[in-house]
């Protein structure tokens, strides 16, 4: 069965086998070379001013960055599941919280943002995803980013990029945290979360807030290279290994890859008659709303071998997400248009004849 959920995603067999060692202690300094070394990795994905890493899934890093970074009002951008999340998570700690709300196929824009900021000078921190995977949008986060401190320079940038961080290059000069998680491109089980500071998120954090969450406790012992409590010591040794083997290539042929795919992708299955859902598509994943979501679902799991993912509350039954991050195989994706066509056939939408395939390659390699 290929697996081409957008997260969990396919964990490598190199990085399998790193992880299969022997158990050993998080406080030795055989561990802290593994995390030192992993952390100066994290630095060259994130090329932000600080790293740190969280026993948690990338819910957890959103909630530490809710409450370690808004001291006021958040402004949280939900256009989809996830973003809906942050609201939700203001509103559990007692934080005041505004959002600007839209479909889930409809990403922010910069005005509205700015309009939001002018209106109301107690905001003090915006969330915002860059790529909402509810439905597969990218939000110009990079855009919102730097017209936010234009108008209030000191307030806080916390950008999900659990979908995003190993997809693309993204822009942190004007972001001040950025989330990513282990099982989304960097190809690990769920299970821990990072996140990418700036110094004026650092100094914003001061001494912290909450106790497991304190991300003033955590950067404190993270720049020892230990943790404030129990590291997921095997996650980090996998993360070691997977940004090792990034850096084999390099980030940019990575980069590149993953856009080649997924314009790839798009356009394959729009040869074939599908509409992409988002207005705005993000690279991570191609979302596709279609009467028949679940029975293609359905086909393509039972008689093709590829498992995609479908949709969420009123997207249930109307859209699946077929996967774009990490180190796939480009015959893998090629596949898995090509039994999305098969599907279609098999439900009498239209004769198979291979355009989705042969759209597939001609756009990958440029044929």
């Amino acid at each position: 069965m290929l697996l081409f959920t957008p997260g969990p995603t396919p964990v490598p067999e190199s990085v399998r086998n790193a992880m299969a060692g022997v158990t050993i202690h998080h406080r030795t300094p055989e561990f802290e070379a593994i995390f030192e070394r992993t952390r100066m990795l994290l630095f060259k994905l994130f090329k932000t001013d600080e790293v740190v890493m969280l026993s948690s899934s990338g819910t957890g890093a959103m909630e530490a960055a809710v409450t370690n970074l808004t001291h006021k009002k958040l402004l949280s951008i939900n256009a989809g599941k996830f973003g809906e999340r942050f609201g939700k998570i203001a509103v559990a700690h007692g934080i005041a919280n505004v959002e600007i709300k839209h479909e889930w196929d409809t990403p922010a824009t910069v005005e509205e943002v700015e309009t939001q900021l002018r209106a109301d000078a107690d905001i003090d921190a915006i969330a915002i995803q860059i790529s909402e995977s509810a439905g597969g949008l990218r939000h110009p986060v990079e855009a919102i980013a730097k017209a936010a401190k234009a108008i209030r320079p000191e307030i806080m940038i916390i950008a999900d990029g659990i979908t995003a961080v190993g997809v693309e290059p993204i822009d942190a000069s004007h972001i001040d945290c950025l989330i990513a998680g282990s099982q989304k491109a960097l190809m690990l089980p769920p299970g821990l979360a990072i996140l990418g500071l700036s110094n004026a998120a650092i100094e914003k954090i001061g001494s912290g807030k909450g106790y497991y969450l304190n991300l003033a406790s955590e950067i404190k012992q993270q720049r020892k290279n230990t943790t404030a409590y129990t590291a997921a010591t095997t996650l980090i040794i996998g993360l070691e290994a997977i940004l090792n083997e990034i850096d084999v290539n390099g980030l940019e042929a990575l980069y590149s890859e993953t856009e080649r795919r997924a314009r790839a992708t798009r356009e394959a299955l729009k040869a074939i008659g599908l509409h992409v859902y988002p207005k705005t598509p993000a690279l991570s994943m191609t979302t596709i709303d279609d009467e028949q979501a679940s029975e293609i679902r359905s086909l393509l799991k039972t008689e093709y071998g590829v498992n995609v993912a479908g949709g969420q509350d009123h997207l249930k039954g109307k859209i699946f997400r077929i996967n774009q991050m990490g180190l796939i195989p480009t015959y893998e994706s090629a596949w898995v248009v090509n039994a999305v066509e098969l599907a279609l056939d098999k439900l009498g939408r239209r004769k198979y004849d291979g355009v989705a395939n042969q759209t597939f390659n001609t756009t990958f390699f440029g044929l």
